[in-house]
C-alpha cells in the first residue's frame, strides 16, 4: 500500500488515502478523543472491501464497489499508523481500539477473520480492543460461526466488542435504511445469547438516529436481555447520501430535549445507553461513520458542515 492523500489533524483525526493493487483504493482512520491523550485512547478505523455493496441510505461509502482486501491489505492499514506513532511495533496506549468499520461490511470478507485471529500475536498492544461493527447480512452465518470461534479462543481473556448496527425497531423502516436481506431481531439476539459470557463487554445495538426514527424499548425488550446488550445511539452524520435522501440527525441541538427523553425510557427498560457524540471537526475532516473521502472528491459540490477540509495529495 502507497498512502497517496490525507485529510485531517494530528489532534483529532487523520483520513488516509491508500492505493493498493489494480489501482484500487482504501480510506483509514486515525482519531484520538480530545482532551483524552493518545496515550490514553487511540482509535483505528480500518476498511474490509473496496467499496461497499449494502448502498446504506445515509453512507457515502456505497458509490462502488470492488471487492475484498486481503489479510495483509487490511493489515497495511493498522501497520502505517502503528509505524507512525510507535516505530518499534510497541502500542503503549491504555486503550488502542481497532474498528472494522470505514468501508465494507466486515461479514462480507472471510480475511477479517483472519486478521481478528493474528492481532494480539502481531503487536506488543496491551490496550488492544478490536471491534467488528456489522448489519448480519443475510448468508454470513459462517464469518459468524467463526467469529464466535475467534472470540471464545484467541480473545477469551482479552477485550472485544461486537457491534449490530440495527438503527431502528421498526422493520420496514430499516429495510429502507438498510436496503438487504439481513438477520431479523430473533437471529441477533439469538446469536448474542451463544456470544456473551459472564464477564465480557456488552453486546452493542448501535442506532444511528434519524429525525421521526422510532426506538421502542417494548420491542428491545422482547429480543434483546438488557444485562447481555446495551444501546449505543450516534448522529447521521452529513453525508451526500443522507442529503440526496433527506435524512437529517435526530442528535443535534434542535431536538429541544427528545433524545434525552428517549434515553430515559431505555435506561428505565434497563439498558446501559451510550450517547456517543463525536468531536464536529471530524465531519468536517470527513472521518466520522458514514463518510467517505472519495465521494467528496468526486462531488460537483461542498457539503454543508462535512468534507471542509483540504486533501493533501502526495502525488
Amino acid at each position: 500500500m502507497k498512502v497517496i492523500a490525507l485529510s485531517g489533524r494530528d489532534d483529532i483525526a487523520v483520513v488516509y488515502i491508500g492505493r493498493m493493487r489494480d489501482e484500487r483504493f482504501v480510506e483509514f482512520v486515525e482519531s484520538i478523543q480530545p482532551p483524552i491523550p493518545r496515550k490514553k485512547k487511540w482509535v483505528l478505523i480500518v476498511s474490509s472491501l473496496f467499496g461497499c455493496p449494502i448502498g446504506c441510505s445515509f453512507c457515502d461509502a456505497g458509490i462502488s464497489y470492488k471487492g475484498k482486501l486481503s489479510k495483509e491489505e487490511i493489515f497495511a492499514q493498522i501497520d502505517f499508523p502503528i509505524r507512525k506513532r510507535f516505530p518499534d511495533g510497541n502500542v503503549p496506549v491504555e486503550k488502542f481500539k481497532v474498528q472494522f468499520a470505514r468501508v465494507g461490511e466486515p461479514s462480507l470478507n472471510p480475511e477479517v477473520i483472519e486478521v481478528l485471529s493474528e492481532l494480539p500475536s502481531r503487536y506488543n498492544a496491551p490496550g488492544l480492543l478490536p471491534c467488528v461493527s456489522t448489519i448480519a447480512p443475510s448468508g454470513s452465518d459462517a464469518f459468524f460461526d467463526k467469529l464466535l470461534d475467534v472470540r471464545k479462543n484467541v480473545y477469551r481473556d482479552k477485550n472485544f466488542q461486537l457491534q449490530f448496527s440495527i438503527h431502528t425497531t421498526d422493520e420496514e423502516l430499516r429495510n429502507k435504511l438498510i436496503p438487504v436481506k439481513k438477520w431479523d431481531f430473533e437471529k441477533i439476539s439469538d446469536y448474542g445469547e451463544v456470544f456473551f459470557e459472564e464477564g465480557y463487554r456488552k453486546i452493542t445495538l448501535n442506532f444511528a438516529l434519524g429525525q421521526d426514527t422510532p426506538i421502542e424499548p417494548s420491542i428491545l425488550l422482547k429480543y434483546f436481555d438488557p444485562e447481555k446488550f446495551l444501546i449505543k445511539i450516534t448522529p447521521i452524520n452529513p453525508t451526500y447520501k443522507a442529503l440526496k435522501n433527506k435524512i437529517s440527525s435526530f442528535v443535534d441541538s434542535k431536538n429541544n430535549g427528545r433524545l434525552e427523553i428517549l434515553i430515559d425510557k431505555l435506561k428505565n427498560a434497563g439498558y446501559e445507553v451510550i450517547k456517543s457524540i463525536g468531536i464536529l471537526e471530524e465531519n468536517n475532516i470527513g472521518s466520522n461513520c458514514g463518510q467517505y473521502i472519495q465521494t467528496h472528491l468526486a462531488a460537483n459540490e461542498n457539503l454543508k458542515d462535512g468534507y471542509t477540509y483540504t486533501v493533501k495529495n502526495f502525488e
